[in-house]
């Protein structure tokens, strides 16, 4: 079973760029129709989809976000990454990696705060 687990600082200072790491293990992240996702939730708030990178490399972002936001990966590692730039207050979220439309997929999340 493929699992996923996300890494990177729980803090950020605002205008900074946000910067997280996700795992994949158990599986390869250039598996045939894959699409390698980011989602937040901010506290009180529902989930929101920042977007993916998908087996072929291509990305998609949320066009709430797309300006700030850049997907990639390493395929040596078998990792993905999201950078998020220019953060505020308002970027505070547990922010999750998986695979899209694959139940069990999610990792169990990570705390970033946004705060000077």
């Amino acid at each position: 079973q493929v699992q996923l687990q996300e890494s990177g600082p729980g803090l950020v200072k605002p205008s900074q760029t946000l910067s997280l790491n996700c795992t994949v293990s158990g599986g390869s992240i250039t598996t045939n129709h894959y699409y390698w996702s980011w989602i937040r939730q901010p506290p009180g708030k529902g989930l929101e989809w920042i977007g993916y990178i998908a087996d072929s490399g291509s990305t998609w972002y949320n066009p709430s976000l797309k300006s700030r936001t850049s997907i990639s990966r390493d395929t040596s590692k078998n990792q993905f990454t999201l950078q998020l730039s220019s953060v505020t207050p308002e970027d505070t979220a547990v922010y999750y990696c998986a695979i899209a439309g694959v139940s069990g997929s999610w990792g169990q999340g990570t705390q970033v705060t946004v705060s000077s």
